[in-house]
């Protein structure tokens, strides 16, 4: 029997080529068997099948056989797929081409951007070279390096093709937004040895020649016909380059409004927003991130009932748009109505347009709420209860998961800006002020645009290395600013003056096993305070040495780090009540420093979901607690089984989410990180049905937590994820929308 190799040439089936090929791929894996790989994977050999056909069912079979039990044939299943991968991009699996060669080979066939070679001389290129090492594909779990393959690497999405091997693409990443070899090498090591984790623009795109690398874009829209169908226009341009969008609507007057005196009425916001869905979706970046946008809208607002339910899979295309998420914007005259069991009032924000401008200023927007609440003149108005429209929210959120909040008066009062925040982004974690486009080239608009980056906790195993990749992080994201193109001239305009970045951390639940500690202990929350407070200070510390060599960011005196104010100063008091402010780094240092250089940054951290770069990274996602210390998630090839990190000797400390009670313990940590992170955090509810008498989860326990996260000021409350039926996975979020997917 023949079987046909790579290269096209045919040659006689041997099993020892099998056992030769599993020997190497066992060789120091404790228990795993050579045998059982091969009987599971029940080969179905005919002649002329091909060589990599073999290799994809041995492949499965490790997969396969990855369990609890028998955790190491993920190992194996990761040799095996790393094998594969080097036959089909290196001429020899054993031994990979030169650096200057494979950027030749890519650059003349158009893959690779040419300004690589125009930056870098041979010379410099094979210095480069030396750096690299090859050997750290092998630290890739089969999860990770499936992962990695599927959605990062550089490939032809018609032909499947791929051009390029994990450690090629992160030097060359590094090189892209680096000078120096010194540099390239610092970033290189923080990439690849799993230090610094990056989204999804950054890892398929930096290289090539698409040169958008921003995971969130806001778009602020009008109350105009020139500034919804100039967003429309722009969320199609951005949703084309790899971005989620946020999109804020709130100023949009609602259905049945009078337009040009009365001649007609409005259709109100529903309409449009199906022309955003379809935008979202008609651009969407098949084959690395889904196309998804997060619709913000004021709990005032006239269409707020209507706009609440769209997702429902109730009602018919015409009432109902499912594709886009929704998040709904509170402060704190609402929770005290719904304390008071009081009515509220809705309004259209044309005819009380007050109410827009003091939107996140408690005492401003209660007097002229209240103002606009005796008048008798407006056409769009009407009363309901206030725990009415929080049910209406709670059930909403509960239903479809993806019903999400954000307390506005929390992210003006106890964040960054001195400007007013109007909006959030997909993810909800990133706070930004936002001026609506009158037209797609307004030089006056501004797009919100954010670079994310996040620090592996448990890949940095001392201060020192925290500092590196603070620092790592923080200038690789700086480097984008001016490295990137902009295909909407207000994201432009918002990015040259305000460079705000979006530093992170992942695989927080990890760590937290990994110290054999829990999320709802005591001295977790400790632990906590004095690790964010040592993470922000390194990141405002690298953002001020940046200013004193460049210069600060033109829009620096919009923050509250120009007053002299850090985040030590305007977090919310009432977390004192949960850990008790001591503070461990020199705040006061940096204070003066800040006051004499300024910062490179108007914002430098934000917390974001890490969802799919985690399982790059064998990582916990975010700061998530896990399902299950073994989770399963989709790809293109099948079922992805991920273990969690230290699995053997750590599972038992792992605090499982469904094994939660409540979501105290969860809101307590977003609170005590919110403290320091100048944006906000994706910060994900558990609501497990057999923990509540008949399987039934009251709305209120969901209105509970919302207004728990606001007493502690929790600026935004992202999934509420609930179990399937059989109480094991979780309903399948699957970032259909693009969400979650950095």
């Amino acid at each position: 029997m023949k079987v046909q190799k790579r290269d096209g040439e045919q040659e006689n089936y041997t099993v020892e080529k099998i056992h030769q090929v599993l020997e190497w791929a066992t060789e120091g894996v404790n228990g795993v068997s050579v045998s059982e790989i091969e009987m599971n994977a029940n080969l179905s050999l005919y002649n002329g099948i091909s060589t990599s056909d073999i290799h994809k069912l041995l492949i499965k079979s490790a997969n396969d056989l990855t369990s609890k039990q028998f955790p190491n044939y993920q190992v194996v299943a990761a040799h095996l797929l790393n094998m594969s991968l080097r036959k089909d991009v290196w001429a020899d699996a054993q031994r990979p081409p030169s650096l200057l060669h494979h950027i030749q080979v890519k650059v003349d066939n158009g893959v690779y951007d040419p300004a690589i070679l125009d930056k870098w001389s041979p010379e410099e290129i094979d210095s480069i070279d030396s750096l690299i090492n090859h050997g750290r594909d092998d630290i890739f779990t089969y999860a990770g390096l499936q992962q990695m393959i599927d959605k990062y690497l550089v490939k032809n999405r018609n032909t499947g093709e791929i051009y390029e091997t994990p450690q090629f693409a992160y030097v060359l990443i590094a090189m892209c937004l680096f000078s120096s070899i010194q540099s390239v090498k610092k970033a290189y090591d923080s990439y690849s040895t799993f230090k610094v984790n990056l989204p999804t623009p950054i890892m398929a795109g930096v290289r090539t020649n698409i040169k958008q690398f921003a995971s969130c874009v806001l778009v602020d829209v009008d109350d105009t016909l020139e500034s919804i169908f100039s967003s429309i226009h722009a969320v199609g341009k951005y949703t084309a380059r790899r971005a989620g969008i946020g999109l804020n609507v709130g100023r949009v007057r609602p259905i049945n409004s009078s337009i040009r005196g009365g001649e007609v009425v409005h259709t109100g916001i529903i309409p449009y927003l199906k022309i955003f869905e379809s935008a979202v979706k008609a651009t969407s970046q098949n084959g690395v991130r889904g196309g998804g946008g997060t619709v913000y809208i004021p709990w005032w607002h006239y269409e707020i009932e209507d706009v609440l339910v769209l997702k429902n899979n109730a009602g018919t295309d015409d009432n109902r748009v499912r594709k886009l998420d929704y998040c709904i914007q509170f402060e704190k005259l609402f929770y005290d109505r719904l304390i008071k069991d009081e009515d509220i009032t809705l309004f259209s924000p044309h005819e009380a347009s007050e109410l827009y401008e003091h939107f996140g200023d408690n005492a401003k927007f209660k007097a002229a709420y209240e103002k606009f609440e005796r008048k008798t003149s407006l056409n769009s108005k009407k009363k309901i209860k206030a725990r009415k429209l929080a049910e209406i929210f709670a059930r909403e959120r509960l239903e479809t998961g993806r019903i999400y909040s954000m307390n506005i008066d929390n992210v003006n009062k106890h964040g960054s800006w001195t400007v007013p925040v109007r909006m959030s982004n997909l993810c909800v974690e990133i706070t930004q002020p936002t001026v609506p486009i009158k037209d797609i080239n307004d030089p006056d608009g501004e797009i919100g645009i954010c670079m994310l980056s996040a620090i592996n906790l448990l890949e940095c195993k001392s201060h020192d290395e925290t500092r590196d990749a603070c620092r790592v992080a923080i200038r690789s994201l700086d480097s984008i600013i001016d490295y990137q193109d902009y295909p909407v001239k207000a994201g432009e305009t918002f990015t040259q003056k305000r460079r705000s970045l979006g530093v992170g951390i992942t695989n927080f639940a990890g760590l937290l096993a990994n110290k054999k500690l829990f999320y709802d202990n005591k001295e977790t929350l400790v632990f906590v305070h004095e690790m964010m407070e040592r993470i922000q200070w390194n990141l405002l510390n690298e953002s001020c040495l940046l200013a004193e060599e460049l210069g600060a960011c033109e829009g620096f005196q919009d923050t509250k780090y120009a007053q002299g104010q850090l985040p030590i100063d305007w977090y919310k008091k009432t977390v004192d009540e949960l850990v008790e402010p001591v503070y461990h780094m020199d705040w006061e240092g940096l204070r003066e420093r800040i006051k004499e250089h300024g910062l490179r940054h108007s914002t430098v951290s934000a917390i974001m979901p890490c969802e799919s770069s985690s399982v790059i990274q064998g990582s916990t996602n975010g700061i998530e607690p896990v399902r299950d210390t073994m989770s399963f998630k989709k790809a293109k090839n099948g079922v992805l089984k991920q273990l969690v990190p230290f699995f053997a000797k750590k599972r038992n400390y792992y605090t499982l989410a469904w094994s939660l009670e409540n979501n105290d313990a969860i809101l307590r940590i977003s609170a005590v990180l919110q403290k320091f992170v100048d944006m906000g955090i994706s910060t994900n509810m558990y609501y497990n049905y057999s923990h509540f008498p008949d399987g039934n989860i009251p709305l209120s326990v969901l209105i509970k937590d919302q207004m728990v996260g606001y007493k502690y000021g929790i600026k935004n409350l992202y999934y509420a994820n609930t179990p399937d039926s059989d109480g094991e996975t979780e309903k399948d979020m699957g970032c259909d929308s693009g969400a979650c997917a950095i």
